[in-house]
C-alpha cells in the first residue's frame, strides 16, 4: 500500500516556509509514500526547487487561508476553498488516505467533522497524542477537542485509544488508565468514577486511576480524560519542558567552570534534549472521524512538522482506522448479546 498524504501548506504560523520543506524531507525518508501539497500554487511551486517535477508529489490549488484566530463556524461556513478543507476533502473522496494541518484547532476539528462524518457508535472526536515516559512514552486524549465529557464519551475514547496503541505500536492488549486525583476508586469526580466503572466493565486492559505524575511514570499505554484536563496537562508539561531547557542552559553559562562542565556533559545533554524535546512528539490524530485527520502544533517548526507528516503516514500503513472501526463493531455486537 502506498500511503497518500493531502498537506494543508498555508496553515499554522509559518505557513509554506515550513510545510514545503518539511513535505521534501519526508520523500526522502519514505521513499514509498506520495503527498498532495494543498496551497496557493504561485506561493509553493516556487519553493519545491529541484523538486518541483517530482512524480511522487502534486500541488492542487486552494484560494483560501483558515487564519488561526478564525472562529471555526465561520472557516466552515464562508471558506469552502481554503487549503484545510481542501485537503480533508481529499480524504473523503478517496484521493488522499490522512490528512495534515498546523492550522486553525477549531476549524481543523469542526470541518473533518463535517467533511469525513463520525464512525458509528462514537459521538465525538478525540485529539491524541504521545507523550515521553521514563521508559517510552504514552497516549493521552482528549487533549482539547471536548471541553465536557460524559462517562460514555470516556469509554469509547479508551476504546479508540487502545486500538491507536494496538495498530501502531502492535500491541494485543494495551493497557489503559484514567486521569484522576488519586490512585483509589473513591477518588474522582463522579463523571470520572462512573467513566472508571464503565472501563472496568469493558474488555480493555484496564489499570484503573493514574495520577498526574503516573502520566509520565508510564503506568499506562493509554490515558483517558475529557478534554480540558487533558488540555491543560500537555500544556503544563510543555511549559515546564521548555523552563528546564532554558533553566539548564543558564547555569551551564552562568562561568568558566560551568561551561567546561557543560563541555563534559555534551553527550548527555543532547541525549535529554533528544529525549524529551516535544518536537519529536508533535502529529495529534484526530480519533472518531471516517478518515484520519492529523492535527500539529501551530508553531512547528521543518523537523516538529514532518514528525506529524510521519505519524499520519504511520496511521494509514498500520490501518489504524481499520482497527478501530473492526473494534467498535465487535463492541456493538457484544453489547447487542448482553441486552
Amino acid at each position: 500500500m502506498t500511503a497518500r498524504i493531502a498537506i494543508d501548506c498555508m496553515g499554522g504560523d509559518h505557513g509554506p516556509s515550513v510545510t514545503v520543506p518539511s513535505a521534501i524531507h519526508f520523500l526522502v525518508e519514505y521513499p514509498a509514500a506520495k503527498l498532495i501539497l494543498v496551497g496557493q500554487e504561485d506561493v509553493l511551486r516556487p519553493l519545491l526547487g529541484s523538486q518541483v517535477d517530482n512524480p511522487r508529489l502534486r500541488i492542487v490549488h486552494a484560494s483560501e487561508i483558515v487564519g488561526m484566530d478564525e472562529s471555526p463556524a465561520l472557516a466552515l461556513r464562508n471558506k469552502k476553498d481554503s487549503s484545510m478543507r481542501v485537503a480533508i476533502n481529499l480524504v473523503k473522496a478517496g484521493e488522499a488516505d490522512a490528512c495534515v494541518s498546523a492550522g486553525n484547532t477549531g476549524a481543523l476539528m469542526a470541518i473533518s467533522r463535517f467533511v469525513l462524518k463520525m464512525l458509528p457508535g462514537i459521538e465525538r472526536p478525540a485529539i491524541c497524542a504521545p507523550l515521553p515516559t521514563i521508559n517510552g512514552h504514552t497516549h493521552m486524549l482528549d487533549l482539547g477537542a471536548n471541553v465536557d465529557c460524559g462517562p460514555e464519551h470516556l469509554l469509547q475514547f479508551g476504546i479508540m485509544g487502545a486500538m491507536l496503541v494496538s495498530a501502531m505500536e502492535h500491541k494485543d492488549r494495551p493497557t489503559v488508565g484514567i486521569l484522576n486525583i488519586g490512585e483509589e476508586e473513591i477518588k474522582g469526580n463522579e463523571v470520572v468514577k462512573a467513566a472508571a466503572e464503565l472501563l472496568r466493565a469493558s474488555d480493555l486492559n484496564f489499570v484503573g486511576n493514574v495520577e498526574g505524575d503516573g502520566i509520565y511514570k508510564g503506568e499506562a499505554d493509554v490515558i483517558v480524560c475529557d478534554g480540558f484536563v487533558g488540555n491543560v496537562a500537555l500544556k503544563t508539561s510543555e511549559g515546564l519542558a521548555q523552563m528546564l531547557a532554558s533553566s539548564l542552559r543558564s547555569e551551564f553559562k552562568r562561568n568558566w567552570l560551568t561551561k567546561i562542565a557543560a563541555l563534559i556533559a555534551i553527550s548527555v545533554l543532547n541525549n535529554f534534549k533528544k529525549r524529551f524535546d516535544h518536537r519529536r512528539y508533535n502529529g495529534a490524530i484526530l480519533l472518531g472521524l471516517k478518515g484520519i485527520s492529523v492535527k500539529s502544533h501551530g508553531s512547528a517548526d521543518v523537523l516538529s512538522f514532518g514528525n506529524a507528516i510521519s505519524r499520519a503516514y504511520e496511521a494509514v500503513e498500520n490501518r489504524v482506522l481499520e482497527r478501530i472501526t473492526g473494534r467498535l463493531t465487535q463492541a456493538q455486537a457484544i453489547a447487542v448479546e448482553n441486552v
